[in-house]
């Protein structure tokens, strides 16, 4: 009588867990990512040597583009408004920062203007918005 011999298993590498860990940890990813959706405005942020790490306060984002008009959260701001439109934030949230995102081709009176009313209406400060440029640090 002949019996069959069990055979044995090749030693080997089980993927299972491997990919299992690689799926939790993309989905830890995902959900702890936060993403900043633009709000379709074409700005160019002027190119400044320093960064400036933010305070821990809620910030306000007011985007003005090459001819002057004042976004919020895509939505326009007049400028004749913007000092009520500011105010009513500031009651609801409390302590804010502004920060100005202005185009580079905008004229800086407009930005002075800005910077003027939101003092005024009570921003504890004022953040203006630049694109980091690495190159040459003097």
């Amino acid at each position: 009588m002949r019996f069959k011999k069990e055979k044995d298993e090749e030693p080997g590498i089980n993927m299972v867990p491997l990919i299992d860990v690689l799926f939790l940890i993309l989905v830890f990813l995902l959900l702890t990512s936060t993403f900043d959706i633009a709000t379709g405005i074409r700005i160019q942020l002027p190119k400044v040597m320093t960064q400036i790490v933010g305070q821990e306060r809620v910030n306000i984002n007011l985007l003005v583009d090459q001819t002057g008009q004042i976004f919020q959260e895509g939505k326009k701001v007049e400028m004749t408004a913007l000092r009520a439109h500011l105010e009513k934030i500031i009651k609801e949230k409390g302590a804010v920062n502004l920060v100005l995102q202005a185009d580079k081709e905008t004229r800086h009176g407009i930005v002075v203007e800005i910077m003027d009313i939101a003092k005024n209406a009570g921003v504890q400060s004022v953040i203006i918005a630049a694109r980091w440029k690495a190159d040459k640090i003097y």
